[in-house]
């Protein structure tokens, strides 16, 4: 007989406190899909390979797959579904539309979820010259800092434009 530990963990996901009886091993992303019924995060690799899973934790990036609910019980979690302002679309949501910044749509919801978190953190990447700068989102910035999100169809090119559309205004970085 198998001995399965359990826990409470309450999460305030997408603004509203969820509390919950899980198995300890049990990862965020199964968390939010199984217990919570928020199927918007995707499991794609279940290894934190190709980011579909991506969410925002304490508004922070995070592959839900790889992080254990117990390990964030009190955390601030933000899925995709959580992201619109009732009907009205967060102005990624709104861009990746307007500039067919997808295909399938499988990776959309890490992707926006992720330039959510991205567009919020300042400081350089691995492509920044000046490493004391806050360089501006440059196409090859975003390209750096997209990186751990993976599209299979291969859209990069139009979901690179719709982050710079909202991180520069409408027109977007050069």
């Amino acid at each position: 007989m198998e001995n399965t530990q359990v826990s409470r963990v309450t999460l305030i996901v997408n603004g509203e406190p969820r509390a919950t009886m899980i198995d300890n091993r049990m990862s965020v992303l199964d968390l939010l899909r199984e217990k919570l019924g928020l199927t918007g995060s995707k499991k794609g690799c279940d290894h934190g390979q190709c980011g579909a899973c991506t969410v925002l934790i304490d508004g922070r990036r995070a592959n839900a797959c790889l992080a254990l609910a117990v390990a964030h019980d009190g955390a601030d979690i933000r899925t995709v579904e959580g992201l619109a302002d009732g009907a009205m679309l967060h102005p990624l949501q709104e861009a990746f539309i307007r500039h067919d910044a997808f295909q399938c749509g499988y990776c959309t919801p890490g992707q926006l979820c992720s330039a959510a978190g991205m567009l919020a953190e300042p400081g350089p990447s691995a492509v920044t010259d000046d490493l004391t700068a806050d360089p501006a989102l440059t196409p090859g910035e975003i390209r750096e800092r997209m990186s751990g999100n993976l599209c299979r169809c291969g859209a990069y090119v139009n979901i690179v434009k719709a982050i710079g559309v909202v991180a520069g205004g409408e027109g977007g970085p050069a």
